[in-house]
C-alpha cells in the first residue's frame, strides 16, 4: 500500500495519475481492444480507439491547466501559543484565459497540522485569488514550510495532476506568558543591604519627564520645552532640560538547556522563562535572558530585546553536553533547571527554580538565598506566586 500510494504521488507530481473513472476507462478501452483482436470487428476497435483518444486528451489538459499561475504569499505573523496563526496566499493568472477548478494545497510544517486545502472554482484572467486560512496553534516552535501545491483534474476529470511552486513560509509561535499577578521570587531578587533589597533610582536625560535645569535655546531644540516666563526675565530664550528616573535593577533570566530535562518539565520552563522576563519588564527591571546556544555575536549570550528574547524561546531545544558553556553575567540571575544538574556558582542575590520533586541541600556560600521547587504535575502559574524563604 506505501509503495502504491508513493507511484501514485510521483505520477501526479511528474505527470498525471488517473483517477478513479480514468482507470475504469482505461479497462474498458483495454477489454474493447482485446475483444477487437479476438472478433475483428471493426466496431470495437473504433470504440477502443475512441476511448484511447479521449483519455490521451484528458491526460494532456490538467498540465496546461495549472501552467502560469502565480502563487505568492505574505509574511507570517509570530503568535503565542493557543493563538492560531494567520496564513494568507494569493494565487494570480496573468493568461489571457480563465483558469479554474483547480485546489491549493498547502504544505505546512507536520507540527502544525494536517494540509489545509480549497478549492477555487473560476479565476478571471488578470485576476488574484487571495485565501486566507487560520491554523491553530497548540505548541511553540519555528515551523518551516517551502511549497503550494496546484492540483487539478480539469477539464475532463479523468487524472490529477499536481504542481508545486517555491513559496517558503517560516511562522514562529513563542511560548505561553502567564499573567502573574505576582512573583515574590522575582521581586526580591538582587543583593541585600540590611533588611532591605537594593532599590536606587538612577537619573536619565530624556524629553518628558520632569524638570531638570535650564539652559540657553540651541538650534533644532523643540519650542514646547522653551520657558517662557525665565526668558522674559533673562531677555534670551531659555530651554527647560527634562529627566526621567529609571531602575538601575538588573536580571537575567537563565535556562540551563545543558542538562536532560524531562520532556514536560522542560516546556514548563520555557514557559517560566518566557513568564518571568514579561513580568519583571513590567515591574521595571532590566531583564535580560541567558541561554546556552546564543549566538557567539551576541556579546556575554545575552539577549535583550524583547523580539529576539520570544524568538530565542520558540527555538530552544534541550542540548545536554559535556562541554563547557559561556560563563554566566555578573548579574543576578533567576536560574532555570532540573533537578540533578551539576552545581553552578551563581552571583550573589541570585534565586534558582528546579523541576523535581527531591529537594537537595544548598550551599550557603553560594550566594543563593532560595529555591523554587516545581512539581510538573501542578499548575505552573500558581507555583511562580508563592512566597520563598
Amino acid at each position: 500500500m506505501k509503495f502504491a500510494a508513493r507511484f501514485t504521488g510521483w505520477l501526479e507530481h511528474h505527470w498525471v495519475n488517473p483517477a478513479y473513472v480514468g482507470w475504469m476507462l482505461l479497462g474498458l478501452a483495454l477489454f474493447f481492444f482485446a475483444a477487437a483482436t479476438n472478433t475483428l470487428a471493426g466496431w470495437l476497435y473504433v470504440i477502443s480507439g475512441v476511448m484511447l483518444a479521449l483519455l490521451m486528451v484528458a491526460a494532456l489538459l490538467p498540465p496546461r491547466h495549472l501552467q502560469g499561475l502565480v502563487v505568492t504569499r505574505s509574511p507570517v505573523q509570530p503568535v503565542t501559543a493557543g493563538v492560531p496563526l494567520e496564513v494568507e496566499l494569493q494565487v494570480s493568472n496573468p493568461q489571457r484565459q480563465a483558469k479554474g477548478l483547480f485546489q491549493i494545497m498547502d504544505s505546512v510544517d507536520s507540527g502544525l497540522g494536517p494540509i489545509p486545502v480549497t478549492a477555487v472554482g473560476t479565476l478571471p484572467p488578470g485576476q488574484t485569488h487571495r485565501w486566507q486560512y487560520q491554523m491553530p496553534t497548540s505548541h511553540r516552535g519555528i515551523y518551516r514550510w517551502s511549497r503550494v501545491d496546484l492540483r487539478t483534474a480539469a477539464p475532463l476529470g479523468l487524472f490529477w495532476c499536481r504542481r508545486s511552486t517555491e513559496a517558503p513560509a517560516v511562522a514562529v509561535v513563542y511560548p505561553q506568558v502567564l499573567p502573574l499577578q505576582r512573583c515574590p521570587l522575582l521581586d526580591t531578587v538582587g543583593p541585600r543591604h540590611g533588611q532591605n533589597w537594593r532599590y536606587s533610582p538612577l537619573a536619565q536625560a530624556d524629553s518628558q519627564g520632569v524638570t531638570r535645569s535650564l539652559r540657553p535655546y540651541r538650534w533644532g531644540d523643540p519650542t514646547r520645552l522653551i520657558h517662557w516666563r525665565t526668558s522674559a526675565r533673562y531677555g534670551e530664550l531659555r530651554v527647560r532640560e527634562l529627566e526621567t528616573m529609571a531602575n538601575n535593577r538588573e536580571v537575567v533570566i537563565a535556562l540551563n538547556t545543558l542538562v536532560r530535562w524531562n520532556t514536560t518539565s522542560f516546556e514548563q520552563a520555557v514557559v517560566a522563562a518566557a513568564s518571568l522576563y514579561t513580568y519583571a519588564l513590567k515591574q521595571g527591571f532590566a531583564a535580560a535572558l541567558w541561554l546556552p546556544q546564543a549566538n557567539d555575536s551576541a556579546q556575554d549570550h545575552v539577549l535583550r530585546e524583547t523580539p529576539r528574547v520570544m524568538h530565542a524561546l520558540a527555538g530552544v531545544e534541550v542540548a545536554p553536553t559535556t562541554q563547557g558553556s559561556t560563563p554566566l553575567p555578573q548579574r543576578a540571575t533567576i536560574w532555570l533547571t532540573a533537578a540533578g544538574a551539576p552545581p553552578v556558582d551563581l552571583p550573589a542575590g541570585s534565586r534558582q527554580v528546579v523541576w523535581g520533586s527531591v529537594p537537595r541541600a544548598v550551599n550557603p556560600d553560594s550566594g543563593v538565598s532560595s529555591i523554587l521547587w516545581v512539581d510538573a504535575n501542578e499548575p505552573l502559574e500558581a507555583q511562580l506566586q508563592v512566597n520563598v524563604a
